[in-house]
């Protein structure tokens, strides 16, 4: 088990936190979307402050890789490697997909059917895009991070294969295109607790990034408006 400090700025709301042996600790969080960048130094200040507990006694820094959004993953990542060089601290890489299959694996509606059941997770990415990822009743991973395109026909396909659960910020789009009893859908988003169990699995295994090389995962190309 390990203390652990949790940065979160993939999606609209951030969150900070410092777990220790898996409990949360202390937490900050930031549900104004444009404002990650500034909130994120002086939340982690606060943190140290309100514990007591340097960034030298991390044992890790956990961080969110994406997908999600562009200037997010940025952010947190940059804050991440820093504190990772300074402190010579490894740095574990969480799925933001990988996050909500494990918020999905605790539903009712998985339990009961668990020894079927697939999981859709699956992030807007605006239109009728989501970056999602299909894993299975054990949260193995049966199809990798992708840009995808879903219409009635995509998700139909998905059943003839397992009863799926679709989990994320894209669920609302996905409901209202298909209502069927082998498919259910899940309109939230995971939290800090699924951050700091799914971190310390990766920490007890020693599943850290390469501090040097790791980037975040955007899964489509960047575009901006001049």
């Amino acid at each position: 088990m390990a203390t652990l400090l949790h940065i979160d700025t993939a999606g609209e709301k951030a969150m900070v936190a410092i777990s220790q042996n898996g409990v949360l600790i202390a937490i900050q969080e930031n549900e104004v979307f444009q404002t990650h960048a500034s909130f994120l130094q002086v939340a982690i200040q606060t943190l140290v402050a309100e514990t007591a507990m340097p960034l030298n006694t991390m044992d890790a820094i956990a961080v969110t890789m994406g997908p999600g959004s562009y200037t997010g993953l940025r952010v947190g990542l940059s804050s991440a490697k820093g504190i990772a060089y300074a402190l010579n601290k490894p740095i574990i890489g969480l799925s933001t997909l990988g996050l909500l299959a494990n918020t999905a694996s605790k539903q009712p509606w998985f339990i009961d059917k668990k020894e079927q059941v697939q999981i859709f997770a699956m992030i807007d990415a605006k239109r009728m895009e989501v970056f999602g990822a299909i894993y299975d009743n054990k949260l193995n991973c049966l199809m990798a991070e992708q840009a995808i395109v879903i219409d009635s026909d995509y998700l139909t396909s998905l059943l003839k294969k397992q009863p799926t659960i679709c989990i994320g910020s894209a669920a609302t789009k996905a409901k209202a295109l298909l209502e069927d009893p082998a498919i259910f859908f899940v309109e939230q988003s995971y939290n800090i607790l699924d951050c700091i169990q799914l971190a310390e699995t990766a920490f007890t295994k020693g599943a850290f990034e390469d501090t040097a090389y790791s980037s975040p995962s955007y899964l489509k190309e960047f575009f901006f408006k001049k």
